[in-house]
């Protein structure tokens, strides 16, 4: 299975995010981004890539230790900003540092179980929007039309491990699904 640990925002929160959106696709060249669905919108702390179902146990087992060892935090989408024109995302603020923590220890906790992860470097928390698919696309009107924008706060309460199942359609734009294979509580 294709995994990663995330923290999944709660539906009002999306629903937030979803209105802004909502604006940024009517601007000029939207048209060429491609546009993740709310149904995809997360904050991956640890991406795990394929991981054999002999490792889960032990994966699902060190993910549980590590987030009864990471307290509730609070969290809220604000602003955004962009990677290098590939990519539009919202930003977060709030528990930033814990985040961070959590991040560090879902990815201590693959790589405890066995997983590769590949790649971690400094955690920044973000939401992917958009992906640009034109490199001459200036992205620079989408960040900035999410600059003001700020969302309700709400409490981070579990880490998830969610399952990435790629399109295999063929059909251009067509989006991965994502479905939660299990998740932990906070604190407890």
């Amino acid at each position: 299975m294709r995994l990663f640990a995330a923290v999944l925002p709660p539906e009002a929160a999306v629903d937030e995010l979803d209105a802004r959106v909502r604006r940024l696709r009517a601007l000029p060249g939207a048209d060429r981004l491609r546009w993740t669905g709310r149904a995809g919108w997360h904050f991956t702390l640890a991406f795990y890539g394929e991981v054999p179902d002999t490792t889960l146990p032990g994966l699902h087992e060190r993910l549980a230790r590590a987030a009864r060892r990471h307290e509730p935090f609070p969290l809220r989408l604000k602003g955004g900003g962009r990677f290098a024109d590939r990519v539009v995302w919202a930003g977060a603020e709030g528990g930033l540092p814990a985040m961070r923590k959590l991040a560090d220890s879902a990815a201590a906790a693959a790589r405890r179980a066995g997983v590769e992860v590949s790649g971690h470097r400094q955690y920044t928390p973000h939401l992917t929007v958009a992906r640009n698919r034109a490199a001459a696309l200036d992205t620079g009107p989408f960040v900035d039309g999410l600059a003001g924008f700020e969302g309700g706060a709400w409490t981070v309460r579990e880490l998830a491990l969610v399952r990435s199942r790629l399109p295999d359609s063929g059909v251009a734009g067509e989006q991965p699904r994502y479905e939660t294979v299990a998740a932990w509580p906070l604190g407890r």
